[in-house]
């Protein structure tokens, strides 16, 4: 059987004393295995990006950025191939991989920019003859760890920006569906990057305490669920290190009476079910200000629902496909048996449905629940699949009141036609992410993604002028010549200008 290795100083490793089964989750069968780095692995990759430092630190930004201009076309020019194996392993329809992969190069675009992000700041004459100015330097060996939801994108938040910028890196991708992270990076060193300034090591908990605890790593980047989120900052910021730790989100929808309620429920059909729902952005929570609002998106997403498509990614008029383990599809399952048994009301029910010719894949269809109310399972935590609630309140600051009191805030939104409902809501919400009448409110590559609150650990936020900010030491430099000949008196009060 194949099995997916490491990559590291140019070569593909495949030797591992352990290993773990990769699914095709539309089938649920096993196609692959994957090695599961050791700590003498992972420490090998390691010392391979700081061997790898020195030279790449040294090599000017323009250089850099004609590497990453060419990363960006072969991204291009293999699309197809990259969004079959995230499908082959991930599940997702193959219109929806090419979305993740698009926003992915858009980040490759972004770090392109390098050499007009690194060229820092001066100022002549702060002082008599004085001039100082800013220098944006690399930290040295960084580390990546992202999830299974985003195989192609979250990667390419992190790792291009970060060597864009002078540092080497270390990524431990998910795995769970591994082989289009790795086969990504051989394209970015197939575009001409030296070997061992990207390393990629797959593996378990054993990869990732080596990565968080070894002292020639500076700086972690992590994207994931909250618990790890909060285990890995904890115990980076612990050894000494710089890291942003993304966790998990429960995104609400305002829906207010006024609302185009057609938009808004073909904005939340698409937002709560697209990627089966498994994305840390997507709209989980409607909450409806007045019965009429709510019963009025209910029975028009009861509609819509009807005609929602789940399958296998080798159809592409399927709308999402299956969840990623047999053991999150049961637990989706088990939020929906909770809401039931808790008082909601199942309007539609997603659990167990038929998919002709994959009577052993990991399928939940779209669910939709009515009558949640604060306090349920369902509604506290995070499902993370294609199920979206629907909570009936009196009033929008009943609404927002809800939001501002969750312990996540990673995005939110509000589908209105009143704009100062929208710059109230805007203004004081208390989430990181805003949509007004855009329900997945994703930041372009040169803004910057990061919650608020249990959704995000750390004072910066992913990729963006933000991730330059995190994989860069600011040194600010005063100097003076002083006048050949002239003899200056000694000053002992602080200088000034």
């Amino acid at each position: 059987m194949n099995i997916v290795g490491h990559l590291i100083n140019g070569e593909i490793r495949t030797d591992a004393t352990t290993t773990q089964d990769v699914y095709n989750p539309a089938s649920g069968e096993v196609t692959k295995q994957v090695a599961l780095a050791s700590q003498a692995t992972v420490e090998e990759a390691i010392a391979t990006a700081e061997a790898a430092y020195p030279a790449w630190r040294q090599t000017p930004p323009a250089k850099r950025a004609k590497i990453m201009f060419r990363f960006k076309q072969l991204l291009e020019d293999n699309a197809e191939k990259i969004c079959q194996l995230i499908g082959e392993e991930h599940g997702k329809i193959s219109h929806d991989a090419m979305g993740e992969l698009t926003r992915g190069i858009e980040n490759v675009e972004f770090a392109c920019y390098g050499p007009e992000m690194l060229k820092g700041e001066h100022s002549k004459n702060v002082g008599p003859g004085i001039d100082s100015w800013n220098e944006m330097q690399p930290l040295g060996v960084v580390a990546g760890i992202t999830p299974f939801n985003f195989p192609a994108m979250v990667p390419l938040w992190m790792y291009p920006l970060a060597i864009m910028c002078g540092n080497t890196f270390v990524l431990k991708p998910s795995e769970r569906d591994p082989s289009s992270t790795l086969y990504i990076a051989q394209l970015l060193e197939e575009a001409g990057l030296p070997k061992g300034v990207l390393n990629v090591v797959n593996g378990d908990k054993v990869a990732v305490d080596t990565l968080l605890t070894d002292p020639r790593i500076k700086a972690v980047s992590f994207v994931g669920s909250t618990p790890i989120a909060e285990y890995v900052y904890s115990t980076a910021s612990a050894h000494g290190k710089r890291c942003q730790a993304l966790g998990g989100a429960k995104n609400h929808a305002i829906v207010m009476p006024d609302a185009d309620m057609d938009n808004a429920v073909a904005a939340l059909t698409g937002a709560a079910f697209g990627s089966s729902g498994e994305r840390c952005m997507a709209l989980s929570v409607a909450v409806c200000v007045g019965d009429a609002a709510a019963d009025a998106l209910v029975d028009k997403m009861t509609n819509a629902m009807q005609d929602l498509k789940v399958g296998a990614y080798t159809d592409a008029s399927n709308d999402f496909g299956p969840l990623i383990t047999e053991a999150h599809r049961n637990k989706v399952s088990g939020y929906i048996d909770s809401a039931e048994q808790q008082g909601a009301t199942i309007v539609v029910d997603g659990r167990n449905p038929e998919v002709a010719g994959y009577p052993n894949g990991f399928y939940v269809g779209g669910t939709l629940i009515d009558n949640v109310k604060p306090g349920m399972t369902c509604y506290e935590e995070e499902i993370f699949g294609p199920v979206l609630l629907v909570l009936r309140v009196d009033s929008m600051e009943e609404a927002m009141q809800l939001i501002n009191d969750h312990e996540y805030g990673n995005g939110t939104c509000i589908f209105t036609r009143d704009g100062e409902a929208a710059r109230y809501f805007a203004d004081n919400i208390l989430v990181g992410m805003v949509g007004i009448n855009i329900p997945l409110p994703v930041p372009v590559a040169y803004h910057s993604f990061g919650g608020w609150k249990r959704s995000l650990f750390g004072c910066l936020s992913a990729y963006g002028p933000d991730g330059v900010r995190f994989y860069t030491n600011r040194k600010t430099i005063t100097q003076r010549w002083p006048s050949s000949g002239v003899r200056e008196s000694v000053q002992f009060s602080f200088p000034s200008n």
